[in-house]
C-alpha cells in the first residue's frame, strides 16, 4: 500500500490507510505501508509528483493499493486506486474561494500538468475505487474515468455505543473554513430552544486564524453559555464518550468529498446527523427525516432543525437508531471492502 501524508497531521485519509492495511492483515495478507510525505502547496507539488513517479515498485509486492493524491503516479503492474479526491484546487474547487493555485501563467501551468499527470497516473490502474458517488462524478466529469464507489467503514465500530441524549449538539470535524463551523455558530443565534452546540476539532497547521474566527463569533453574538469550542484534538474514548451522551451530531461541509467519518461515528452512537443540502458526499448517507435531517446552509434554516431535533426528542432517537441500518443498505462494512479491493 501507498499514499502520501500530511506530517503530524492525521485526516480521514490516514484513518483509511491504516485501517484497510489492518484488515488486510487480519485476513492473512503480507502488508507494508509506504507513507510519503508530502506539501500541498503550490510551488511545490510537481516536484514532489516527479519524486513518486521515478519510484518503480514493480517488483515489490503482487498488488499496490494507493489511496491520497498523487501516489497512483507510483510504477507497478498491478495498481489499484482507493480515489479519496483530487487535488481539488486544481479541479472542483478551481474559481472559488477554496482554489489554493494562483491564477497566473504558472499557475496554470501547475494546474494543467496535475490533470494530464492524474491522466497518466489513473489510466495504468487495474482497479479504480472512489470513496463516494461525488468523487466518481468528478473523475468521470474531468478525467473521462468510471469508478466503482466504495464506502470507507469505521475502523473500531465496536469502540461506539449510546449513552442517552443530552442537550447537546456535536460538531467534531477538522477546524478549517470549508467545514463550516462557522455557520453552525451562526445558526445558534436563532434557536428558540435550549438546545446547545459542541465544536471540537483541531486546526490545519494554516488555519489558526479560522479557530480565532471561530471564538470571535461566539464572543460576539454573545453565545459562550451556548457554544463550546475545544480546538484540540481528542483521543479515541474521549470521541466515543463525547458522542455517546451528545443529542445528535452536525456536519456541513461545502461539497464534502464523502460523508465524513463523524457521521458514521454518530449513526454507530444511536445519533441523528443534521447536514445541509449542499454537503456533497453526506448526503448519499443521510436521508432527510430517516436517519437525519438535510436543512438549507442558511443560519435560520439550520437553527430550525436544531430545535427540531431539540423538541422532538422521540423522532431524534428513531433517526438516529436508524443509522445503522442505513450503513448496512449502503454495503459500509470491511468484508466488502476486502471482497472489491482484492477482485
Amino acid at each position: 500500500m501507498a499514499s502520501t501524508v500530511v506530517p503530524f497531521l492525521c485526516g480521514g485519509y490516514t484513518v483509511i490507510v491504516d485501517s484497510l492495511a489492518d484488515q488486510l492483515a487480519r485476513a492473512g495478507h503480507e502488508v507494508e505501508v509506504l507513507k510519503f510525505p508530502f506539501s500541498s502547496h503550490h510551488d511545490e507539488l510537481l516536484e514532489q509528483m516527479t519524486a513518486l513517479r521515478l519510484l518503480d515498485l514493480t517488483e515489490h509486492g503482487d498488488r499496490l493499493i494507493t489511496i491520497r493524491f498523487p501516489s497512483y503516479l507510483l510504477r507497478h503492474p498491478k495498481k489499484v486506486v482507493w480515489f479519496i479526491h483530487h487535488h481539488r484546487g486544481a479541479y472542483d474547487l478551481w474559481g472559488t474561494r477554496y482554489q489554493d493555485i494562483p491564477l497566473t501563467p504558472e499557475g496554470i501551468r501547475i494546474r494543467d500538468s496535475i490533470i494530464n499527470a492524474d491522466r497518466l497516473g489513473l489510466s495504468e490502474c487495474h482497479r479504480i475505487f472512489s470513496n463516494s458517488k461525488v468523487v466518481a462524478k468528478r473523475l468521470k466529469q474531468y478525467n473521462s474515468i468510471d469508478a466503482e464507489v466504495l464506502y470507507p467503514p469505521l475502523p473500531q465500530a465496536a469502540n461506539y455505543h449510546c449513552a442517552g441524549y443530552g442537550d447537546t449538539v456535536l460538531y467534531l470535524n477538522r477546524l478549517v473554513h470549508h467545514k463550516r463551523q462557522w455557520l453552525a455558530i451562526e445558526a445558534m443565534r436563532h434557536v428558540r430552544t435550549d438546545v446547545k452546540l459542541l465544536i471540537v476539532g483541531k486546526a490545519d497547521p494554516d488555519a489558526t486564524a479560522y479557530v480565532d474566527e471561530l471564538h470571535a463569533l461566539v464572543h460576539r453574538h454573545k453565545l459562550k453559555d451556548r457554544v463550546t469550542i475545544f480546538d484540540d484534538w481528542i483521543d479515541e474514548n474521549r470521541k466515543c464518550t463525547l458522542f455517546a451522551e451528545c443529542l445528535a451530531a452536525a456536519y456541513f461541509p461545502v461539497e464534502e468529498d464523502s460523508y465524513g467519518y463523524p457521521s458514521l461515528e454518530a449513526h454507530q452512537s444511536g445519533k441523528a446527523v443534521l447536514t445541509t443540502a449542499d454537503s456533497g458526499g453526506t448526503l448519499e448517507l443521510i436521508i432527510d427525516g430517516r436517519n437525519g435531517l438535510i436543512a438549507s446552509p442558511e443560519p435560520i434554516a439550520i437553527a430550525a432543525a436544531l430545535d427540531e431535533l431539540y423538541t422532538n426528542r422521540a423522532r431524534t432517537q428513531a433517526m438516529g437508531e436508524a443509522g445503522v441500518a442505513r450503513m448496512r443498505e449502503l454495503g459500509i462494512s470491511w468484508d466488502h471492502v476486502l471482497d472489491r479491493m482484492l477482485s
